[in-house]
Protein backbone atom coordinates (compact mmCIF):
# COMPACT_ATOMS: atom_id res chain seq x y z
CA UNK A 1 0.00 0.00 0.00
CA UNK A 2 2.66 2.28 1.01
CA UNK A 3 4.55 1.66 -2.15
CA UNK A 4 1.16 1.99 -3.91
CA UNK A 5 0.64 5.51 -2.58
CA UNK A 6 4.33 6.24 -3.06
CA UNK A 7 3.91 5.94 -6.99
CA UNK A 8 0.47 7.79 -6.98
CA UNK A 9 1.65 10.62 -5.65
CA UNK A 10 4.70 10.68 -7.52
CA UNK A 11 2.87 10.71 -10.92
CA UNK A 12 0.33 13.58 -9.38
CA UNK A 13 3.45 15.35 -8.41
CA UNK A 14 5.33 14.26 -12.00
CA UNK A 15 1.76 15.70 -13.90
CA UNK A 16 2.15 19.01 -11.66
CA UNK A 17 5.87 19.67 -12.58
CA UNK A 18 4.89 19.10 -16.26
CA UNK A 19 1.83 21.64 -16.22
CA UNK A 20 4.06 25.42 -16.93
CA UNK A 21 5.41 23.34 -20.13
CA UNK A 22 2.25 22.20 -21.18
CA UNK A 23 0.44 25.31 -20.96
CA UNK A 24 3.39 26.88 -22.58
CA UNK A 25 2.83 24.40 -25.61
CA UNK A 26 -1.08 24.77 -25.45
CA UNK A 27 -0.63 29.25 -25.41
CA UNK A 28 2.02 28.39 -28.83
CA UNK A 29 -0.81 25.95 -30.36
CA UNK A 30 -3.10 28.36 -30.07
CA UNK A 31 -1.50 31.42 -31.64
CA UNK A 32 -0.29 29.48 -34.14
CA UNK A 33 -3.51 27.68 -34.79
CA UNK A 34 -6.28 30.20 -34.06
CA UNK A 35 -6.07 32.30 -37.47
CA UNK A 36 -6.20 29.35 -39.18
CA UNK A 37 -9.39 28.44 -37.04
CA UNK A 38 -10.87 32.11 -37.37
CA UNK A 39 -10.40 31.46 -40.65
CA UNK A 40 -12.54 28.46 -40.75
CA UNK A 41 -15.02 29.44 -39.01
CA UNK A 42 -15.25 32.38 -40.86
CA UNK A 43 -16.02 30.71 -44.00
CA UNK A 44 -18.56 28.33 -42.20
CA UNK A 45 -20.61 31.64 -41.79
CA UNK A 46 -21.11 32.34 -45.24
CA UNK A 47 -21.04 35.21 -47.39
CA UNK A 48 -22.51 39.15 -47.10
CA UNK A 49 -23.58 40.46 -50.31
CA UNK A 50 -23.66 44.50 -49.85
CA UNK A 51 -26.04 46.54 -51.91
CA UNK A 52 -26.25 50.21 -51.75
CA UNK A 53 -29.73 51.15 -53.18
CA UNK A 54 -31.92 54.14 -54.13
CA UNK A 55 -34.81 54.48 -51.43
CA UNK A 56 -37.54 54.05 -54.61
CA UNK A 57 -36.27 50.50 -54.72
CA UNK A 58 -36.65 49.14 -50.79
CA UNK A 59 -39.47 47.36 -51.51
CA UNK A 60 -38.85 45.77 -54.76
CA UNK A 61 -35.07 45.35 -53.41
CA UNK A 62 -35.77 43.20 -50.16
CA UNK A 63 -38.14 40.85 -51.85
CA UNK A 64 -35.71 40.51 -54.65
CA UNK A 65 -32.99 40.02 -51.89
CA UNK A 66 -35.12 37.61 -50.09
CA UNK A 67 -35.27 35.24 -53.78
CA UNK A 68 -31.71 35.40 -54.18
CA UNK A 69 -30.88 34.38 -50.73
CA UNK A 70 -33.35 31.22 -51.18
CA UNK A 71 -31.28 30.45 -54.21
CA UNK A 72 -27.84 30.93 -52.82
CA UNK A 73 -27.29 29.08 -49.26
CA UNK A 74 -25.11 30.59 -46.66
CA UNK A 75 -25.62 33.80 -48.32
CA UNK A 76 -27.02 37.23 -46.87
CA UNK A 77 -28.11 40.62 -48.26
CA UNK A 78 -27.34 43.27 -46.53
CA UNK A 79 -29.17 46.73 -48.14
CA UNK A 80 -28.39 50.25 -47.65
CA UNK A 81 -31.29 52.37 -48.56
CA UNK A 82 -30.76 56.22 -49.25
CA UNK A 83 -30.52 58.77 -51.73
CA UNK A 84 -28.81 58.24 -54.99
CA UNK A 85 -27.14 61.12 -54.00
CA UNK A 86 -26.10 60.16 -50.31
CA UNK A 87 -25.11 56.66 -51.33
CA UNK A 88 -22.67 57.97 -53.85
CA UNK A 89 -21.02 60.55 -51.61
CA UNK A 90 -20.92 57.62 -49.37
CA UNK A 91 -19.24 55.68 -52.13
CA UNK A 92 -16.84 58.17 -52.81
CA UNK A 93 -15.71 58.65 -49.03
CA UNK A 94 -14.48 55.15 -48.53
CA UNK A 95 -17.71 53.40 -47.79
CA UNK A 96 -17.16 49.20 -48.57
CA UNK A 97 -20.00 48.14 -50.73
CA UNK A 98 -20.61 45.09 -53.07
CA UNK A 99 -23.27 46.74 -55.64
CA UNK A 100 -24.96 50.16 -56.23
CA UNK A 101 -28.13 50.35 -57.48
CA UNK A 102 -28.78 54.32 -58.82
CA UNK A 103 -32.67 55.88 -59.54
CA UNK A 104 -30.16 57.84 -62.69
CA UNK A 105 -27.21 57.82 -64.38
CA UNK A 106 -25.71 61.08 -63.40
CA UNK A 107 -24.57 59.75 -59.53
CA UNK A 108 -23.50 55.97 -61.81
CA UNK A 109 -21.89 58.14 -64.28
CA UNK A 110 -19.35 60.10 -61.65
CA UNK A 111 -18.60 56.94 -59.97
CA UNK A 112 -17.21 55.54 -62.93
CA UNK A 113 -15.25 58.61 -63.68
CA UNK A 114 -13.99 57.85 -60.40
CA UNK A 115 -12.62 54.45 -61.08
CA UNK A 116 -15.05 53.04 -57.93
CA UNK A 117 -17.14 50.78 -60.67
CA UNK A 118 -15.30 47.21 -61.62
CA UNK A 119 -17.71 46.80 -64.59
CA UNK A 120 -20.11 49.04 -66.95
CA UNK A 121 -23.37 49.77 -65.03
CA UNK A 122 -26.49 48.29 -66.59
CA UNK A 123 -29.84 49.39 -66.58
CA UNK A 124 -32.30 47.08 -65.21
CA UNK A 125 -35.43 49.44 -65.08
CA UNK A 126 -37.25 52.79 -65.34
CA UNK A 127 -39.72 55.04 -63.48
CA UNK A 128 -41.74 57.45 -64.26
CA UNK A 129 -43.02 60.81 -62.27
CA UNK A 130 -46.57 61.63 -60.65
CA UNK A 131 -47.49 64.02 -57.87
CA UNK A 132 -49.12 62.21 -55.18
CA UNK A 133 -52.46 64.10 -53.00
CA UNK A 134 -53.31 62.76 -49.93
CA UNK A 135 -57.15 61.23 -50.81
CA UNK A 136 -59.07 63.64 -48.55
CA UNK A 137 -57.15 66.26 -51.27
CA UNK A 138 -57.32 69.27 -48.50
CA UNK A 139 -55.38 71.33 -50.92
CA UNK A 140 -58.46 70.82 -53.24
CA UNK A 141 -55.96 69.98 -56.49
CA UNK A 142 -57.69 68.97 -59.10
CA UNK A 143 -55.39 68.93 -61.85
CA UNK A 144 -51.62 69.70 -62.51
CA UNK A 145 -53.05 73.73 -63.18
CA UNK A 146 -53.65 73.55 -59.32
CA UNK A 147 -50.53 73.32 -58.18
CA UNK A 148 -49.68 76.66 -59.26
CA UNK A 149 -52.89 78.18 -57.70
CA UNK A 150 -50.92 80.46 -54.50
CA UNK A 151 -51.26 78.72 -51.00
CA UNK A 152 -51.19 74.86 -52.95
CA UNK A 153 -48.51 73.36 -50.28
CA UNK A 154 -45.86 71.57 -51.99
CA UNK A 155 -43.00 69.50 -51.23
CA UNK A 156 -40.47 68.07 -54.05
CA UNK A 157 -36.53 66.91 -53.32
CA UNK A 158 -33.47 68.59 -53.27
CA UNK A 159 -32.40 69.44 -56.95
CA UNK A 160 -29.00 67.07 -56.26
CA UNK A 161 -31.35 64.09 -55.78
CA UNK A 162 -32.48 62.15 -59.08
CA UNK A 163 -36.57 62.58 -58.46
CA UNK A 164 -35.78 66.64 -57.19
CA UNK A 165 -33.76 67.10 -60.40
CA UNK A 166 -36.55 64.99 -62.81
CA UNK A 167 -39.34 67.33 -61.27
CA UNK A 168 -37.86 70.46 -62.52
CA UNK A 169 -37.25 68.82 -65.81
CA UNK A 170 -40.82 68.36 -65.44
CA UNK A 171 -42.02 71.54 -64.46
CA UNK A 172 -39.80 73.09 -67.49
CA UNK A 173 -41.85 70.91 -70.05
CA UNK A 174 -44.69 71.91 -68.73
CA UNK A 175 -44.05 75.76 -68.64
CA UNK A 176 -42.98 75.45 -71.92
CA UNK A 177 -46.10 74.09 -72.97
CA UNK A 178 -48.80 76.80 -73.81
CA UNK A 179 -51.62 75.18 -71.75
CA UNK A 180 -50.07 75.91 -69.10
CA UNK A 181 -48.01 79.15 -69.28
CA UNK A 182 -44.38 80.00 -69.05
CA UNK A 183 -45.40 81.53 -65.22
CA UNK A 184 -46.33 78.24 -64.35
CA UNK A 185 -43.05 76.93 -63.14
CA UNK A 186 -42.00 79.55 -61.13
CA UNK A 187 -45.74 80.04 -59.53
CA UNK A 188 -45.14 76.26 -58.68
CA UNK A 189 -42.07 76.63 -57.02
CA UNK A 190 -43.43 79.44 -55.34
CA UNK A 191 -45.88 77.07 -53.45
CA UNK A 192 -42.66 74.08 -52.40
CA UNK A 193 -42.25 74.50 -48.52
CA UNK A 194 -39.62 71.56 -47.98
CA UNK A 195 -37.55 70.14 -50.57
CA UNK A 196 -36.24 66.28 -49.14
CA UNK A 197 -33.45 64.57 -49.20
CA UNK A 198 -34.97 61.55 -50.79
CA UNK A 199 -38.44 60.35 -52.80
CA UNK A 200 -39.42 58.71 -49.35
CA UNK A 201 -39.47 62.03 -47.16
CA UNK A 202 -41.51 63.68 -50.20
CA UNK A 203 -44.19 61.09 -49.93
CA UNK A 204 -43.73 60.83 -45.78
CA UNK A 205 -44.98 64.73 -46.06
CA UNK A 206 -48.02 63.93 -48.11
CA UNK A 207 -49.24 61.30 -46.06
CA UNK A 208 -48.74 63.24 -42.65
CA UNK A 209 -50.34 65.87 -43.90
CA UNK A 210 -47.42 68.10 -44.16
CA UNK A 211 -48.05 69.00 -48.37
CA UNK A 212 -51.08 69.07 -50.43
CA UNK A 213 -49.14 67.78 -53.05
CA UNK A 214 -45.46 66.13 -53.61
CA UNK A 215 -43.80 64.86 -56.99
CA UNK A 216 -42.81 60.94 -56.33
CA UNK A 217 -42.24 58.06 -58.66
CA UNK A 218 -45.26 56.20 -59.76
CA UNK A 219 -43.64 53.39 -57.91
CA UNK A 220 -43.93 54.99 -54.38
CA UNK A 221 -47.45 55.13 -54.54
CA UNK A 222 -47.90 51.82 -55.89
CA UNK A 223 -46.47 50.31 -52.86
CA UNK A 224 -47.56 52.88 -50.10
CA UNK A 225 -50.03 51.34 -48.28
CA UNK A 226 -51.02 55.20 -47.20
CA UNK A 227 -54.37 56.33 -48.29
CA UNK A 228 -52.99 58.52 -51.63
CA UNK A 229 -53.96 58.96 -54.94
CA UNK A 230 -51.87 60.23 -57.85
CA UNK A 231 -52.28 62.67 -60.25
CA UNK A 232 -50.86 61.54 -63.96
CA UNK A 233 -48.44 63.71 -65.14
CA UNK A 234 -48.46 63.76 -69.41
CA UNK A 235 -46.16 61.91 -71.07
CA UNK A 236 -44.51 64.75 -73.39
CA UNK A 237 -43.59 66.17 -69.62
CA UNK A 238 -42.61 63.45 -67.92
CA UNK A 239 -39.28 61.79 -67.43
CA UNK A 240 -37.83 58.45 -68.66
CA UNK A 241 -35.80 57.47 -65.38
CA UNK A 242 -33.49 55.43 -65.95
CA UNK A 243 -31.95 52.70 -63.31
CA UNK A 244 -28.18 51.60 -63.23
CA UNK A 245 -27.14 48.63 -61.37
CA UNK A 246 -22.95 48.33 -61.69
CA UNK A 247 -19.93 45.95 -59.74
CA UNK A 248 -18.27 47.85 -57.28
CA UNK A 249 -14.47 48.11 -57.59
CA UNK A 250 -13.85 48.15 -53.34
CA UNK A 251 -16.28 44.85 -54.03
CA UNK A 252 -15.25 41.77 -51.43
CA UNK A 253 -18.06 38.99 -53.12
CA UNK A 254 -17.40 40.35 -57.24
CA UNK A 255 -18.22 37.13 -58.62
CA UNK A 256 -21.58 37.15 -55.68
CA UNK A 257 -22.21 40.71 -56.87
CA UNK A 258 -21.83 39.79 -60.46
CA UNK A 259 -24.43 36.64 -59.72
CA UNK A 260 -26.92 39.32 -58.00
CA UNK A 261 -26.94 41.67 -60.87
CA UNK A 262 -27.54 39.35 -63.18
CA UNK A 263 -30.63 38.15 -60.94
CA UNK A 264 -31.96 41.50 -60.92
CA UNK A 265 -32.10 41.59 -64.56
CA UNK A 266 -33.82 37.88 -65.01
CA UNK A 267 -37.55 37.43 -65.87
CA UNK A 268 -38.01 36.68 -61.83
CA UNK A 269 -36.70 39.92 -60.32
CA UNK A 270 -38.01 41.80 -63.45
CA UNK A 271 -41.63 40.33 -62.09
CA UNK A 272 -40.95 41.71 -59.29
CA UNK A 273 -40.36 45.33 -59.52
CA UNK A 274 -43.01 45.33 -62.16
CA UNK A 275 -45.51 44.50 -59.19
CA UNK A 276 -44.19 47.09 -57.57
CA UNK A 277 -44.42 49.69 -59.74
CA UNK A 278 -41.66 49.71 -62.01
CA UNK A 279 -40.97 49.20 -65.75
CA UNK A 280 -38.96 46.51 -67.16
CA UNK A 281 -35.43 48.48 -68.64
CA UNK A 282 -35.08 48.07 -72.90
CA UNK A 283 -32.01 45.31 -71.73
CA UNK A 284 -32.64 42.17 -69.61
CA UNK A 285 -30.66 39.91 -69.23
CA UNK A 286 -32.16 35.87 -69.82
CA UNK A 287 -30.46 34.36 -66.93
CA UNK A 288 -30.84 30.29 -66.47
CA UNK A 289 -32.34 29.74 -63.18
CA UNK A 290 -31.73 25.86 -62.79
CA UNK A 291 -28.01 27.66 -62.86
CA UNK A 292 -28.80 30.52 -60.53
CA UNK A 293 -30.42 28.21 -57.85
CA UNK A 294 -27.02 26.56 -57.45
CA UNK A 295 -24.21 28.60 -55.21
Amino acid sequence: MHDRQSVSTSRRGGALSASPLWQACLALWLLLCAPVLAVGCASQQGATLIVYAASSLTEAFTAIGTEFEARHADVQVVFNFAGSQALSTQLEHGAVADVFASADTVHMDRLQEEGLLAEDPVPFAENRLVVALPAANPGKVGNLRDLARPGVRIVIAQENVPVGRYTRQALASLSADAAFGSAFQEAVRANVRSEELNVRQVLAKVVLGEADAGFVYVSDVAVSTANIVALEIPGFANVEAVYPIALLTASNEKELAKRFIDFVRSPVAQEILQQAGLQAADLVAIVDLVAEASP
